[in-house]
């Protein structure tokens, strides 16, 4: 099982939003991931339940923090605006960051984004 830490000295990717849409799951040979609160998730050991248009498929590609912070499937919530959500929907929002992070590796960070772990 990988970890979420990178390696020391391990290189962290900095991904435009047009970069991470690429690693939507629409293309097999490519690596499958989704960011959450600004911080880029390999879910590639778990490609299965990303199907590209449908489902949890939706996040791939994508920063879903606002969507996973909603329990929301819509498209339109899968934004990286979260630091307004009230504080019922952090706590959502927290909990499956805290469960990406120790199940999935971390690759980067979305650079228009705001992101959870320190420079």
């Amino acid at each position: 099982m990988s970890t979420s830490k990178p390696t020391a000295g391990a290189a962290q990717r900095t991904f435009t939003k047009a970069e991470l849409a690429q690693f939507d799951n629409s293309d097999e040979s490519k690596p499958v991931y989704l960011a959450i609160k600004g911080i880029v998730f390999d879910v590639s050991s778990n490609r299965s339940m990303y199907p590209h248009g449908s489902g949890y498929g939706v996040f791939a590609g994508k920063d879903a923090s606002r969507a996973l912070a909603k329990s929301s499937l819509d498209k339109e919530h899968c934004v990286p605006q979260w630091k307004d959500l009230p504080a019922d929907e952090l706590k959502v929002l927290n909990d499956w960051f805290a469960f990406y992070e120790k199940k999935y590796p971390i690759v980067g960070r979305v650079a228009d984004g705001s992101s959870e772990l320190a420079e």
